[in-house]
């Protein structure tokens, strides 16, 4: 893992990049007056409130409240993590994210993402010349486009087809870095060619590399395997290729389906320093490549159910990488939608991988998302169903699914004798650990409640026998799904100005006059509610060069204080264009938040001074402060 990205480069990166820029590659813009404005990206309407100002580089949604920086809509409308959205910010402009150093070792995975993109391309390459495995993706309905869209290819049935066409590329190779612990298995042998032949000359900028290296840089990308020391082969052969692509669209493994009948039908890559099977979802980024509103994700047990559901139109569809669903997969499904419906077969098998998935929803579920399940008739599976269904009736199931609670105490109910009270007993005892991973909120009072209903006690009787509620977690945001419309939208005026709101937004806004006023000195001392927050941005404006508005929010990113500080950057001052109106009006400020503390200590020393009398240091200080006030009125 690399180390933190410097405070520099990301007030750097920042400055770099126009929010007209980046906002205008993902969403068409029409200029109008001093300010952008298009259709809202994030919800539904015909008349565009969603504008970008590009002198304080801010969107602002007046429809939905969305708003933020550059870099904020990154993260926003690509759903990427901080990380995530900086790297692919700073590739937008050509610029390498350093990292610091000493913290951890540096990281070397860059190579490795192209060439497992260079793997994809002669998987796909080798598709086109393959009329068994275009028959073959023909036979389960799939169309030129979806395949195109996935990256579909195909490995041929060779031990070395990998390795070899990739020496022989004219792209550059990444240096080898070994890694052990590859597994093997009995196959015959692939040695390394003659030391004459291991060496390719078109390898970009007069650069050659060995097959050897290629072939230990495949190795570590899990693309082959070991046989013995110096003897590789490929780990996907004759099967259909499946990129597997991250939050970013890189990537980082594959999924190989087999084409005839054998074992395992499915294979995927192994634990990589890329690929990490409990964290990624097959299918996620496409589906939100395919929509920027996404308000539910389905959850399918196979590449080729995601595959074929979206040929239908189901463009929402995700697949696990051959393990049950994790916490954090499902974590990430919630921070990119509100539902999730978890899609099995109707089987003894795809019961069990239901109810995993339920147990692992379960800590990571809060008020404001949702997880529903819903199961296929026998023999089905997602595939099968919606090729002979089609689109719309596959959908209306969906309608069906049995929300998370049902299913949660039916399938504990259906291991006891409700007709008992034993049995009832067992039911609420058997619910016990699992109501006890909800944090607390509404939907845990509401199971709690539904818990007392079936076992025949009243709430606060159930509610004694439940465990605590786990810390609560870092709080999930669905915000990036569908928003919904305010109902009453505010005037860009309407903001309720006092002195210190005022004087942080101007700030904000005109980094510049924290170097042309000084603070009061008696202010560090007041306790006006969150003047530590002016004091903080006005430090860190002395101490940064040319700092910008939208470097300052996202030194607040995930901070209390963000929402309030992108609102006030923004709100439209009035008068405050003309610099000496700004000046003016910021210096008022000040001026209206010294005066106001200064009273505010004249009383406190005023009613002590009746209450239990006053040091002498007291005394003269509210002398003091008595004079200042009447010459301050």
């Amino acid at each position: 893992m690399a180390g933190r990205i410097p405070q520099s480069f990301i007030d750097d990166l920042i400055a770099r990049a126009d929010i007209i820029d980046v906002v205008g590659a993902r969403v068409p813009l029409k200029k109008r007056g001093k300010e952008y404005i298009a259709c809202c990206p994030f919800h539904n309407e015909k008349t565009p409130s969603f504008t970008v100002n590009q002198s304080k580089q801010f969107y602002h949604c007046f429809g939905c409240g969305a708003h933020g920086t550059a870099l904020g809509f990154v993260m926003e409308f690509d759903r990427l993590e901080f990380v995530d959205a900086v790297e692919s910010l700073a590739a937008t402009y050509h610029l390498e994210v350093p990292r610091e150093q000493g913290e951890t070792k540096p990281d070397d995975r860059g190579p490795l993402y192209e060439l497992l993109n260079q793997a994809a391309d002669a998987y796909r390459a080798e598709l086109k010349n393959s009329p068994r495995a275009v028959q073959y993706l023909k036979g389960r309905g799939l169309s030129g486009d979806v395949a195109k869209t996935f990256s579909l290819g195909y490995a041929p049935d060779s031990w070395d087809f990998l390795s070899q066409t990739l020496i022989s590329s004219p792209h550059p190779h990444p240096p080898s870095s070994r890694d052990d612990g590859s597994p093997s298995t009995t196959v015959p042998d692939v040695a390394l060619p003659p030391a004459s032949m291991q060496s390719s000359p078109g390898t970009g900028e007069g650069k050659s590399v060995s097959l050897r290296d290629l072939q230990i840089s495949l190795l570590r990308a899990g693309m082959l395997i070991e046989k013995t020391a110096g003897k590789f082969y490929d780990r996907f052969r004759d099967r259909i290729m499946f990129p597997i692509r991250d939050r970013r669209g890189r990537i980082i493994g594959f999924g190989g389906r087999i084409l005839d009948k054998g074992e395992p039908k499915y294979l995927n890559s192994p634990e990589t320093p890329l690929f990490h099977k409990g964290q990624e979802l097959y299918g996620l980024y496409e589906a939100q490549q395919a929509s920027h509103k996404l308000t539910r994700i389905m959850v399918v047990e196979g590449y080729m159910d995601v595959v074929a559901l979206a040929q239908h139109g189901i463009t929402y569809a995700v697949a696990t990488l051959g393990t049950a669903t994790s916490s954090e997969q499902i974590s990430r499904i919630f921070r990119v939608v509100p539902e999730v419906i978890f899609c099995f077969d109707g089987d003894r098998a795809g019961r069990a991988a239901a109810w995993k998935a339920l147990e692992n929803t379960l800590p990571v579920l809060s008020d404001g998302v949702q997880a529903r399940f819903l199961f296929l008739p026998d023999t089905e599976d997602p595939d099968s169903l919606v090729r002979k269904e089609g689109r719309e009736a596959f959908e209306q199931r969906l309608l069906t699914a049995q929300p998370l609670s049902d299913f949660l105490l039916d399938h504990l109910a259906s291991q006891t004798d409700m007709s008992s009270m034993d049995g009832r007993a067992r039911l609420a005892e058997l619910a016990r650990p699992l109501i006890g991973k909800l944090g607390e909120g509404v939907f845990r009072e509401l199971l709690s409640a539904q818990l007392a209903q079936r076992v025949g006690l009243s709430l606060p009787a159930m509610q004694q026998h439940l465990p605590a509620a786990p810390p609560p977690q870092q709080q999930l945001h669905p915000e990036r799904a569908q928003r919904p419309v305010k109902q009453q939208q505010p005037s860009r005026h309407q903001v309720q100005v006092t002195p210190l709101r005022l004087a942080i937004a101007l700030l904000l806004q005109h980094p510049q006059l924290a170097q042309q006023q000084a603070l009061p000195a008696q202010l560090a001392q007041s306790t006006i509610p969150g003047i530590e927050l002016l004091f903080s941005l006005h430090q860190v404006i002395l101490q940064t060069e040319n700092v910008s508005s939208s470097a300052l929010i996202e030194r607040w990113r995930d901070s209390p204080e963000q929402d309030a500080l992108q609102k006030l950057l923004g709100w439209d001052i009035p008068d405050s264009a003309d610099k000496a109106q700004r000046d003016r009006l910021f210096s008022d400020a000040l001026n209206k938040l010294a005066l106001h503390h200064t009273q505010s200590r004249f009383e406190q020393l005023l009613e002590k001074s009746h209450l239990s009398g006053l040091s002498a240091e007291e005394k003269a200080e509210l002398r003091r402060l008595s004079s200042l006030t009447n010459t301050q009125k």
